[in-house]
């Protein structure tokens, strides 16, 4: 079975909290869904105009004075049908690639000491990555009056994946480097 392409997805989403251009668009995944998800120019530009064609967004071309013109693109109803739908399908399983876990599986000849400094950087990573999610969440909380309700708790959970997640590898690292430890012994 063909996979999806999910940028369609995520840029609707987008442009269901916002109309914008592919920078607007770009900018707002980079500021709220990139610890998660990534999106660069190279995809974006080609899904709006896959979209445009589908009938699913809406582009209207808006001048600025002393700057160029730019592509503004909204959802269309249309567009807001395909996104609910797609948001009530199953998610499909992920197999994804991590270089971090095919390192480790094939260093056998890395020494030890080594690859315990590795550990030590990933842990040092995931704790300000604890940090920032922290500072995200209060950011959020400090704005619950501006945020729908809906959202907010389904963006506190996204962060809450994240701490999870960072904490989960805080875990690991410390586990994994006792164990390396034990191997010097």
């Amino acid at each position: 079975m063909a996979k999806k392409n999910k940028t369609k997805y995520a840029l609707l989403g987008v442009l269901n909290t916002m109309s914008g251009s592919g920078y607007d668009i770009k900018k707002f995944c980079d500021s709220s869904i990139r610890y998660f998800w990534n999106e660069n120019y190279g995809h974006i530009y080609p899904v709006l105009q896959k979209m445009e064609e589908e009938e699913l967004v809406t582009k209207h071309v808006e001048q600025t004075e002393g700057r160029p013109s730019k592509n503004v693109y909204s959802i269309t109803e249309k567009g807001r049908e395909e996104l609910d739908n797609w948001l009530l399908m199953p998610v499909e399983p992920e197999h994804g690639r991590s270089e971090l876990l095919l390192k480790i599986f094939w260093s056998k000849n890395v020494p030890v000491e080594v690859l315990i400094e590795k550990f030590l950087q990933i842990k040092e990573v995931s704790e300000e990555m604890l940090v920032q999610y922290a500072q995200i969440e209060n950011a959020l909380k400090a704005h619950k009056d501006e945020v729908d309700k809906m959202n907010l708790v389904l963006w506190i959970s996204t962060v809450n994946y994240g701490k999870h997640d960072s904490e989960a590898k805080i875990k690991w690292c410390e586990e994994t480097i006792k164990s390396l430890e034990e191997i010097e012994d």
